[in-house]
């Protein structure tokens, strides 16, 4: 029978009979380490990384669901930040940007998402913090100072944005309060080096903009006031496994285009409220994914609805559901003849059909609302009747194709019974085009809030 082959002599040895000499070259080797190593180390920390960073767990079982969202859009002129926070390919360079969210679930802990997706350079986000806004009031400049809290990024307390992309905080420990108002300050020491930012212009909300470092400050005194939100695209909370989310995507008749600034009473404000009036639906977030003069076939005001629904709506936390409600801006702004609005309307049909396909291959329900009444609209209303002819097919596709999980009629709710090409003239804001807050009230009130029960995909459910 074979010997087994003895081991080498020093590897048989016990570890205090190792050689001195062996003893003596690895404690050399680990010091040149440790002396290579402390520059880079240091380097570090000089960069922002938090030196030693608190890691913060978990408080409970859950996920993280989205509590806030606005959707991400390439900055009109028009809607770039005062002067002199822009300039020549620069923007809010050595400045201080303060924004209020409103958020719909709550939590004990949170996070940021910031989006470039819209730069045309990185965007270098210098320091972050969090803090609740003074009277728990929206668009406000002064926060309540002993709430303050700094938000880092992987440890660091700075980030660079690559162009397109989008970054998420580290978790927080900060109780965020059901229908409650949150305060985001960032300061950008270099700015954004290009006149293409990523913001969301109809905000309905107050920021305001500083120059210098004031992200710890309790009032930005002498602020620069404009009615919008930049670089910020999400909140999240780490929220209990019955948490979830309703994302509705739409145009202005969604981001609130007639409804009060500062006031949070856009119409899925209002369902929020509803909904948290009572108890089986208390744990639902509203995700506002609209914009005004959007469309759902091509690029208007931010991007065509097909081609956002990935990022806006697939790639969101805790979405479970999906209120479609969005078409009007394409059949006003096809051209007003027999044949384009019919070639609109089968394109409309369609383009819902791939939306529910692509929502139900992720397992969300996706709800149609019927589109809104236009007439006498100067600029949609067209005297033939073809626009007019072009929702009514549209609006019987979605009341009896039965391709939607359920149908939220938004037409009926909204229309004057005496003249039902028209709004109704107590909810008319005055274009004939959008409500005043009493009509969103009555959008609100036509969405039933037995379509957010939490319930078993039925068989089959995302083949088709």
């Amino acid at each position: 029978m074979r010997r087994a082959r003895p081991y080498p002599a020093l590897l048989a040895q016990p570890a205090e009979r190792m050689s001195q000499l062996v003893r003596v070259m690895i404690a050399a080797v680990v010091a040149v380490a440790v002396v290579v190593a402390a520059p880079a180390f240091s380097a570090l920390g000089e960069q922002g990384r938090a030196q030693d960073p608190a890691r913060v767990s978990p408080k409970m079982a859950g996920h993280w669901v989205n509590t806030w969202v606005s959707m991400p859009q390439l900055t009109e002129p028009g809607n770039m930040p005062p002067a002199p926070f822009t300039q020549d390919n620069l923007v809010l360079a050595d400045a201080t940007l303060r924004q209020t969210v409103h958020a719909s679930v709550g939590g004990q802990q949170m996070r940021l998402r910031f989006s470039n997706a819209f730069g045309g350079t990185a965007l270098p986000i210098t320091k972050v913090t969090i803090a609740l806004p003074a009277g728990g009031q929206a668009g406000v400049s002064a926060v309540l100072p002993a709430t303050i809290r700094p938000v880092t990024f992987s440890g660091r307390t700075s980030v660079v944005v690559p162009v397109g992309a989008q970054v998420v905080s580290d978790p927080l420990n900060f109780t965020v309060a059901p229908r409650s108002n949150l305060t985001v300050t960032l300061y950008l020491a270099q700015g954004q080096n290009s006149n293409n930012i990523t913001s969301h212009p109809g905000s309905r909300t107050s920021s305001y903009l500083l120059a210098g470092d004031h992200v710890g400050a309790a009032d930005l005194v002498g602020a620069t006031r404009t009615d919008h939100w930049y670089f910020l695209s999400g909140v999240e909370v780490w929220s209990k496994s019955t948490t979830a989310a309703v994302a509705v995507v739409g145009d202005s008749l969604t981001d609130g285009r007639g409804s009060t600034t500062n006031m949070n009473d856009r119409w899925p404000d209002q369902l929020l409220d509803r909904l948290h009036a009572r108890h089986d639906t208390a744990n639902v977030a509203v995700l506002n994914q609209a914009a005004g003069g959007n469309r759902v076939l091509n690029d208007g005001l931010g991007p065509n609805a097909l081609g956002r629904l990935d990022r806006d709506v697939l790639a969101q936390s805790g979405v479970e559901w999906l209120i479609l409600f969005e078409g009007v801006n394409d059949i006003g702004t096809a051209e007003a003849t027999q044949a384009a609005q019919q070639q609109v309307a089968a394109d409309l049909i369609t383009a819902y059909d791939q939306m529910i396909v692509r929502a139900h291959a992720h397992g969300i329900r996706v709800y149609g609302a019927t589109l809104t009444p236009f007439g006498a609209n100067t600029a949609y209303d067209d005297a033939q009747g073809f626009r007019e002819a072009a929702r009514q097919t549209v609006n019987d596709w979605i009341r009896t194709s039965r391709r939607f999980d359920a149908v939220i009629d938004l037409d009926r709710a909204t229309r004057d019974p005496a003249n039902p090409r028209q709004f109704l003239p107590a909810y008319d804001v005055g274009d004939h085009l959008h409500l005043n807050p009493t009509g969103y009230k009555a959008i609100a009130d036509a969405v039933p809030s037995r379509l957010f029960h939490r319930e078993p995909l039925p068989w089959g459910f995302g083949f088709d």
